[in-house]
Order: C-alpha cells, then sequence, then structure tokens
C-alpha cells in the first residue's frame, strides 16, 4: 500500500469518527432537550390542576364572603393570568422570556391566594365548611407536587444546559439549533414556600 492510500484510510477514518461523535452528541442534547420538556409538562399537569381547583375553592367561599368581592375578583383574575402564562410556557418551555412571564404570574396568584386564606380565617362558618376544608387540602396537596415538578424541571435544564456548554458539544449546538433554556425560578421569595392553609 502506497503511503498516499494509508493517508487517505487514515483521513477517512477520522472523518467517520467526527462524524459519529457529531451524530453522538446530536443525539445526547435531543434526548435531554426533550427530557427537561417532559418535566415541564409534569409542571404543567399539576399547575392545570391548580388552576381548576381555584374556581371550585372561590365558589365554596362566595357565599360567606359576600363582603369580600375584590379578594375574589383578585384570585380570579391572578388565576386567569396564571393560566394564560402556562399555555404561553407550556409552548416554548425553557424559553426566557416565557418562564420568566410564568415565574411573575405565578407569584401574583400565590399572593391572591395568601390574601383569600387570610380573610377566609375571619370566616369561622367558612373556616367549618368541608368542602372548603378538603379544597384547601388539595390545592395544598398540588402546591406540593408543582414544587417537586418544578426541582425535576429545573434538574433537566440543568444536566442539557450542561451538556449544551460543555467540549465538543458547545462547538455544534448552537449551529445545531439547541439554545440555552432558562430554569423556573422563583423570584419571590415568599413565594418560595406553599401557601399556608388552616382550616
Amino acid at each position: 500500500m502506497s503511503s498516499t492510500a494509508i493517508l487517505l484510510l487514515v483521513l477517512a477514518s477520522i472523518a467517520v469518527v467526527l462524524i459519529f461523535a457529531v451524530i453522538g452528541i446530536y443525539n445526547g442534547l435531543v434526548t435531554r432537550r426533550n427530557r427537561y420538556k417532559n418535566g415541564f409538562a409534569q409542571i404543567d399537569v399539576q399547575l392545570k390542576r391548580r388552576y381548576d381547583l381555584i374556581p371550585n375553592l372561590v365558589e365554596t367561599a362566595r357565599a360567606y364572603l359576600k363582603h369580600e368581592r375584590e379578594t375574589l375578583e383578585a384570585v380570579v383574575a391572578a388565576r386567569n393570568q396564571a393560566s394564560t402564562a402556562a399555555r404561553q410556557a407550556a409552548s416554548t418551555p425553557g424559553d426566557p422570556g416565557a418562564m420568566r412571564g410564568l415565574g411573575g404570574a405565578e407569584t401574583a396568584l400565590t399572593g391572591a391566594l395568601g390574601r383569600l386564606f387570610a380573610v377566609v380565617e375571619q370566616y369561622p362558618d367558612l373556616k367549618a365548611n368541608q368542602n372548603m376544608a378538603q379544597l384547601s387540602e388539595e390545592l395544598t396537596s398540588t402546591e406540593n407536587k408543582v414544587a417537586f415538578a418544578r426541582q425535576a424541571f429545573n434538574d433537566a435544564v440543568m444536566d442539557y444546559n450542561t451538556a449544551r456548554e460543555t467540549f465538543p458539544a458547545v462547538l455544534f449546538a448552537g449551529t445545531m439549533g439547541f439554545q440555552s433554556a432558562a430554569l423556573f425560578e422563583v423570584t419571590n421569595t415568599a413565594e418560595r414556600e406553599a401557601p399556608q392553609v388552616k382550616f
């Protein structure tokens, strides 16, 4: 075999190895991206459950809180804004703008729910209502599930971003369309804890 043929064989082997390496990087990034999208889908399921519970909670409280109309309307408005923000974030999970919008809407909803629960404390008959107690328990359970789903999503985003930013993937990720994903972060320290529901 001539030295030219050996050189061509070595170059072809290197090219094949590089092609398989790029394919491996691409497939790994796709897998990680799908993992964080699935993580957001789990958050979305729990947020929808939360949004479905809130109208029932408001309806149960409405009969008792006739003089607290503004509080009830604020909860409903915050729920609607959070639901819209969640739909937008679900269409592009990991998008920094969508995640900031969802975080802000969730902060507003948590604040409105906190005000509702503070008002409910002033009505002993409402606190004793079995439907209200059950809905509050379900809401607390859902808040915990949202927190766990948020943690799983953020872990998946961190794994994806790390894989995307490490060598050699960093050389190809941007050109292959893999953009950095944003975490679902809590901007308001008061939201870091689930609303306290005491009945």
